[in-house]
C-alpha cells in the first residue's frame, strides 16, 4: 500500500494541529556507550515519542483516523477498540475531542497505569481474555451488540498518522544509515517504511520484536502469517501473537531485517536510557536500543536512529527494572 508524500504531509498537518512535533536528540552518554573503536564513533539519534500527550506514538494515528472518520459524515454513536494500552489511549484521546463515547477492551492483567490513563481520558474500560487477540474478539462482540463502530488496531489512516513521526525524524536527522523500530501490530514500523519510501531515501529500517513474542519474526521468515504465543512480561507493547496480514506484507517489502530481543536485554536498555538520557521508556520503547546494542560493532561510524516509541510503564515494573530485580511477578 504505497503512500504518497502529499498524503503523508496532509496527515502530519492533522497531527500537528493538535500536538507539536516531538524532538529527536543526540545524547552524549548514549553515543559514548556505543563507542567500540577509537575514532569510529556512532552517531545515535533518539526519537522521543514518549513526549506526546499520551506518552506514546499511537496518538498520531488516532488523530488522523478520527479526523477522516468525522469528515466522511459517518459520525458513530460510539467506538470500541482493543488494546494493551497505547492504542487505547489514542482512541480515547481522539474520540473525546469529537465528543464520541469510547469503550476499550484490554486483556486481564493489563498494565494498571495504562488502564488508569484510558479511564482518565474518558474511556469505559472492560477487561476480557488472556491476550490481545482474545480482547479484540470480545471488543468486536461488544461493538456488534451496541451498534458502535469498531476501531481497528491497524488501518491505512492509522499508518498515515503515525508516519508523521518519521517525517519529523527524517527531516531533522538527514543521512541516516539505519533506524531501529519496535513492532507490536505494525503501524509504527509501517509508518516509518511509508515515510522513508515517500521521501525516496535509502535508509535501512530494522524491525524489533520480543523473543518472547516472535510472531512477526517467524512470519517474515516464512513469508506468511505465523501465530505464536507470547510470554513477555516486560514488553507488552510488542506482545503480538498473530500478525496483521497487511502490515506483514508492507514490512516484508520494506524492512532491511528484524532483530529479536529478550526481556533481559530490554530491561538493560531501559536502564541504559535512564542513565544516559534520564528518559523513561516502557519495554517496547527501549527495544530499539536493545536491538542496536546487539549490533553495535557493525554500526561503528554510522548515523542511526532509535525509536523510543513510548514511556508508559507501571511504577512497580520500572522500579524493579532500575534496581535489577527483574521478575514477572506484578
Amino acid at each position: 500500500m504505497p503512500y504518497s508524500l502529499e498524503a503523508l504531509q496532509a496527515a502530519a498537518r492533522t497531527v500537528h494541529a493538535v500536538m507539536p512535533p516531538t524532538p529527536q536528540y543526540r545524547w552524549p552518554l548514549l553515543e559514548a556507550a556505543f563507542a567500540v573503536r577509537a575514532g569510529d564513533a556512532t552517531q545515535v539519534w533518539l526519537k522521543h515519542e514518549n513526549h506526546t500527550p499520551v506518552g506514546a506514538f499511537k496518538i498520531r494515528g488516532g488523530l488522523v483516523y478520527f479526523d477522516r472518520l468525522m469528515a466522511s459524515g459517518a459520525r458513530p454513536a460510539g467506538v470500541v477498540s482493543a488494546t494493551r494500552g497505547n492504542h487505547g489511549q489514542s482512541v480515547a484521546f481522539a474520540a473525546a475531542r469529537h465528543g464520541v463515547p469510547a469503550l476499550i477492551v484490554v486483556p486481564h492483567g493489563n498494565s494498571r497505569e495504562k488502564n488508569a490513563a484510558m479511564r482518565a481520558l474518558g474511556a469505559e474500560l472492560v477487561e476480557a481474555g488472556d491476550d490481545f487477540q482474545a480482547a479484540r474478539g470480545h471488543a468486536q462482540a461488544l461493538a456488534a451488540e451496541r451498534g458502535w463502530t469498531m476501531v481497528p488496531s491497524f488501518h491505512t489512516d492509522l499508518v498515515a498518522g503515525v508516519a508523521s513521526y518519521a517525517l519529523e525524524l527524517f527531516g531533522a536527522a538527514t543521512g541516516l544509515h539505519t533506524v531501529y523500530v519496535p513492532i507490536g501490530l505494525g503501524s509504527g514500523a509501517c509508518g516509518l517504511v511509508a515515510a522513508r519510501d515517500a521521501l525516496g531515501l535509502a535508509t535501512r529500517i530494522v524491525g524489533v520484536v520480543s523473543s518472547a513474542a516472535p510472531a512477526y519474526a517467524l512470519s517474515l521468515a516464512a513469508g506468511r502469517p505465523v501465530s505464536h504465543p507470547t510470554s513477555t512480561w516486560l514488553a507488552d507493547g510488542m506482545a503480538c501473537s498473530t500478525p496483521e496480514p497487511d502490515a506483514l506484507a508492507m514490512l516484508q517489502r520494506g524492512l532491511h531485517g528484524i532483530v529479536q530481543v529478550s526481556d533481559a536485554e530490554v530491561a538493560a536498555a531501559m536502564r541504559r536510557l535512564f542513565e544516559a538520557t534520564h528518559q523513561v521508556a516502557e519495554g517496547a520503547g527501549a527495544a530499539a536500543l536493545a536491538a542496536a546494542w546487539q549490533q553495535r560493532e557493525a554500526l561503528a561510524g554510522r548515523r542511526i536512529a532509535l525509536i523510543l516509541s513510548g514511556g508508559n510503564v507501571d511504577r512497580d515494573v520500572y522500579a524493579s527494572v532500575l534496581t535489577g530485580v527483574e521478575s514477572p511477578t506484578r
